[in-house]
């Protein structure tokens, strides 16, 4: 074997290895490690907080061309925990979310514009309520590559948006509990 052969033969795996870097990867949220949490005013007084613990999301990285990449999620409304469980049946009721008609929250990302070399601005279809809307997320990827603690790839996003409820129909109680809503999503992905 020649000087040659071995460097064409190194070459070809580093291309290989680039190729198989550049393909867009897929990972799923890892529910031990993520929170979608809700702020909202209450009466000018206070800000109301919770969260839901029931997220189901996807995420398609695509280094090689970050506009490519997508993410969707599913979040079960009945998972919805204020910090206190009469202001819980409440949310769940029909006069806001009314889980029973609408048990899940979805989005689905439609295009992603990159901003910074971390960062992104993620366009995409919000449904609550049995409403869709279009919201923009600001996302910053807090991560990315080997979990120190699973050795496998991950991703770390951690993205907010700024809502009005009363734009999905839930209108009960505005302005006493206020119509903007900021929503913030802390997430590990784990790579599949």
């Amino acid at each position: 074997m020649n000087l040659k052969t071995i460097t064409l033969g190194a070459l070809f795996a580093a291309a290989a290895f680039s190729a198989a870097l550049a393909e867009p990867k897929s990972y799923a949220i890892d529910p031990t490690h993520m929170e979608v949490t809700y702020s909202i005013d209450h009466a000018g007084f206070s800000t109301s907080k919770g969260r839901f613990a029931d997220v189901a999301s996807t995420l398609v990285l695509d280094e090689a061309n970050p506009a490519a990449s997508k993410v969707s999620a599913t979040i079960k409304v009945a998972s919805l925990d204020s910090g206190f469980g009469k202001r819980d049946e409440h949310l769940l009721s029909p006069d806001f979310f009314d889980a029973a008609k609408y048990p899940t929250i979805t989005f689905t990302s439609t295009k992603v514009t990159v901003v910074g070399a971390k960062t992104a601005k993620v366009a995409g279809d919000l449904t609550i309520h049995g409403v869709t809307k279009p919201v923009v997320l600001d996302a910053v990827i807090v991560g990315l590559g080997p979990h120190p603690l699973t050795k496998g790839q991950a991703a770390g996003i951690h993205a907010t948006t700024h809502i009005k409820r009363s734009d999905f129909g839930m209108k009960t109680y505005i302005p006493l509990v206020g119509d903007d809503v900021t929503i913030t999503l802390d997430a590990e992905y784990a790579a599949q």
